[in-house]
């Protein structure tokens, strides 16, 4: 089977790495659609020149392809992904999949009435070879029990290249809803963790006061029957940082630790997908760049078989529940 897929919406970045991916594993691309011209079309046709764009969504959902990515203005994903399962495909978000509790309560009715797939590319996850390794890491016993996570999102403004919809709050959902969603991903993923409690959530804007809609720093807490985590994400990456942010991730356990150093390692080796492992044994840092990205393979064989490899659907909505939930409690602290 030779799986098929469109690209709805371009108005994230995240879109280039879900459709360079996707190709990279066999799959044929269609198409895209989009609104309008946004600034990220010109970066999409460069990369991928021999893609048809369809004139009118109504044409890219008549294509009855296997999967639609999607990567729209975060308030518009939900209404995209419904129409599109609703037209018999398949779909891979970026983050956030929805903005709203009515949202994703509208996008698990139509999972449950259509049995379609609603999965979101968690890219801090799925495009990072490190997380890879550590999930081997994790699985092999190598630290014990895992017991707690520190999961840090710090990302650069960018502000000239923002779109207006960047700072308007309904429109991105706010900072939690948006950034943290890939936390709280890794917490449930590496705690093993059904679902979770919000302890402490709190929002900021700190040094964008020009722009009210804009959240530019954010935290929170969560506790579940096996594990608590710490979420701390902000836009504030200095100019010197030769990427975007600098993400990492701790994960703590009975017999030891790991911690990723997903994108730099300032001061250290250069490159990306530094791990460091120290247990009862070792003590060392690991170049994980070689440990692959399976998501993308695995969603295409859950198209084909309708399993849940990739990652099951609970877990999607899960993470989405919590983000919004997180969202929601710092918002009222706030007022």
């Amino acid at each position: 089977m030779t799986l098929s897929f469109v690209a709805l919406g371009l108005d994230h970045r995240h879109i280039y790495g879900m459709t360079k991916n996707m190709l990279e594993i066999g799959a044929d691309c269609l198409g895209y659609w989009t609104d309008g011209s946004p600034e990220t079309l010109a970066g999409f046709t460069k990369r991928f020149p021999h893609l048809k764009r369809f004139t009118a969504l109504e044409d890219a959902l008549a294509t009855q392809c296997d999967l639609a990515l999607i990567s729209a203005i975060p308030s518009d994903r939900a209404a995209l992904a419904v129409q599109a399962m609703r037209q018999g495909m398949d779909v891979m978000t970026d983050k956030p999949g929805c903005t709203t509790q009515a949202q994703l309560t509208e996008i698990k009715t139509c999972v449950e009435e259509t049995g379609q797939i609603w999965s979101i590319n968690f890219s801090e996850r799925f495009e990072v070879p490190a997380v890879t390794r550590a999930t081997e890491l994790v699985a092999s016993g190598a630290i014990g029990q895992v017991i707690h996570t520190v999961g840090l999102g710090p990302h650069r403004l960018n502000r000239s290249t923002r779109p207006k919809w960047f700072f308007e709050r309904n429109k991105y959902g706010g900072i939690l809803t948006d950034i943290a969603s890939h936390q709280i991903d890794q917490f449930l993923h590496f705690t093993s963790s059904d679902t979770a409690t919000v302890t402490h959530a709190f929002i900021a804007n700190y040094a964008n006061p020009s722009d009210p809609g804009l959240q530019d720093f954010g935290e929170f807490s969560l506790r579940s029957a096996k594990a608590s985590g710490y979420v701390r994400v902000d836009w504030y990456t200095p100019d010197a940082l030769p990427t975007w942010g600098d993400g990492r991730l701790t994960i703590l356990g009975t017999d030891g630790y790991i911690e990723l150093r997903k994108y730099v390692d300032v001061g250290g080796s250069a490159g990306t997908d530094h791990l460091v492992l120290v247990n009862e044994t070792t003590c060392e840092k690991i170049d994980a760049s070689d440990a692959g990205l399976p998501y993308f393979e695995r969603l295409a064989f859950d198209i084909e078989h309708r399993t849940e490899t990739a990652m099951t659907q609970r877990h999607c909505f899960t993470v989405m529940e919590l983000a919004l939930k997180a969202q929601e409690l710092a918002q009222k602290t706030a007022s």
